[in-house]
């Protein structure tokens, strides 16, 4: 019987005192896309005892290709063998955590759920809330005995460009943008060779789902604030997106908090959508 609570968001406090559970994984995402050793540089000068490096480029993507995003969805197989590697079975309780209030950790939350694997959470606080429990830090790597890890992939998580442009012009769904607002806006664009957004998408960025102590805010108030952003519009006509299809999972996890279920991904965003000179581009807030 798995203890409570623990979806989609665990406490530290509780991870704290679970963490001797050998039916427990734990990921730590940390990154940079500025710098993307980063992550893997802090992981090995410290980390939860027992997590694994879990690497966005390496093993939360796959290679870039001619018309792909900056983070394609990594291939479903390969995902499932190095999850099993690190002993995450179909019974594997799995913790995701990062230093940045779930920036980057929300895609390794993401993924699970979209191969078939809900018994997943997101560490509120992160790192930081741990150290402030009083958890331990460790610089040693784990091992496991390898699992077998079966993906089941639900197609219906997340939706194409193609898909997404027929869905805009049938006026059928709503995105989210869960960029910074001068990103949004085309006014600043540092990463991408093209700014702006896909045009009636809504800017939230993802750090309003997050109180001042780095933590999600209750449920409540994150249901009123996507409610006063889709309307009565429901959740499975949402669609999250953002720089690659990174961040914009935070924001499918802040809907989840709320009771606001089964929102899609955009997983091409906008790296994506400006491959194609035909894709439409809106500027301004």
């Amino acid at each position: 019987m798995n203890p409570t609570p623990f979806y989609p968001l665990i406490d530290a406090r509780t991870l704290i005192d679970q963490i001797q559970d050998p039916n427990l994984r734990v990921f730590d995402c940390r990154f940079s896309l500025a710098e993307p050793e980063l992550g893997s540089r802090v992981y090995r000068e410290g980390h939860i005892p027992g997590a694994y490096y879990a690497n966005l480029d390496t093993h939360l993507s796959s290679p870039i290709g001619p018309e792909t995003g900056r983070h394609p969805l990594p291939d479903p197989a390969r995902l499932a063998d190095w999850l099993g590697q690190c002993g995450v079975t179909s019974d594997t309780r799995v913790v995701v955590y990062d230093d940045l209030g779930g920036t980057f950790a929300g895609r390794l939350w993401w993924l699970l759920g979209w191969l078939g694997h809900s018994q997943v959470a997101m560490l509120d606080g992160g790192l930081t809330a741990w150290t402030e429990a009083g958890g331990d830090l460790s610089t040693e790597t784990p091992t496991a005995d390898a699992g077998v890890f079966s993906a089941a992939p639900e197609d219906n998580a997340w939706i194409t460009s193609d898909a997404l442009v027929a869905a805009l012009a049938a006026e059928t769904v709503r995105i989210i943008d869960a960029r910074a607002p001068e990103r949004f806006s085309g006014e600043v664009e540092t990463t991408d060779s093209v700014g702006g957004h896909i045009p009636d998408a809504i800017n939230l960025p993802l750090t309003g789902n997050l109180g001042s102590d780095g933590r999600f805010l209750p449920p409540e108030e994150l249901r009123q604030r996507f409610l006063s952003a889709i309307g009565d519009v429901p959740p499975n006509r949402v669609v999250h997106s953002c720089g690659s299809g990174v961040t914009a999972c935070h924001n499918l996890l802040a809907m989840e908090v709320a009771g606001l279920a089964g929102s899609r991904l955009y997983v091409g965003s906008w790296s994506e959508w400006i491959r194609s000179p035909e894709r439409p581009v809106a500027t301004g807030l």
